[in-house]
C-alpha cells in the first residue's frame, strides 16, 4: 500500500473532473470548448512526481471522457465494435500525451528555477564597488569645538 503514497490523487480527481466538465460544456454549447478539456490532463501531469507516473495518471484521468464518448456526447459514436475500441484507444493516448507534456513543463520550470537561483547565489559574493572611498570625517559644528576646549 505504500506504493500509492507518492501520487497526488486530488489532482487526478480534479483534472478528470475539469476534462469531463469541458467535454460536457462543449457538447451543450459550443464545440470549441472541447479543446479546453486538455487543461485537466495538463493539471494531472503537472502534479505527477515523474513522467512515467504522469502518463499513467493521464490515462486514468481520461476514463470519464471515454465514458462520455461512449455515452454519445460527441454526437457520432462509431457503430462498429472496432470503431469504438479505436476511439477508446485514441482518447487514452491523448490523455497520456497531454499529461506527459504537463510533467515535462513542470520539469523544465523546476530546472529553470534552479538555474536562476544558482545565478543569484553567484552574484551575492561579489563586491559591488571595488573603489570604495573612506568615509569623510563628520563636521560636528561649533558645539563639538566648544566641548573639546573645556
Amino acid at each position: 500500500m505504500r506504493k500509492f503514497t507518492n501520487y497526488n490523487f486530488k489532482s487526478l480527481v480534479f483534472g478528470a473532473a475539469i476534462a469531463a466538465g469541458f467535454v460536457i460544456l462543449g457538447s451543450m454549447y459550443s464545440e470549441f470548448l472541447y479543446a479546453f478539456a486538455s487543461i485537466g490532463f495538463l493539471y494531472v501531469g503537472y502534479n505527477a512526481p515523474n513522467i512515467k507516473t504522469s502518463a499513467l495518471l493521464g490515462a486514468f484521468a481520461s476514463t470519464p471522457v471515454m465514458y462520455l464518448a461512449l455515452d454519445g456526447v460527441f454526437k457520432e459514436v462509431p457503430p462498429t465494435e472496432q470503431g469504438r475500441i479505436t476511439m477508446i484507444i485514441a482518447i487514452l493516448i491523448v490523455g497520456m500525451l497531454v499529461a506527459v507534456i504537463g510533467a515535462w513543463a513542470k520539469r523544465s520550470r523546476v530546472k529553470a528555477k534552479e538555474e536562476y537561483e544558482k545565478k543569484q547565489k553567484i552574484g551575492k559574493n561579489k563586491k559591488k564597488n571595488k573603489n570604495t572611498k573612506e568615509p569623510q570625517k563628520e563636521n560636528k559644528g561649533l558645539l563639538s569645538k566648544i566641548s573639546k576646549k573645556e
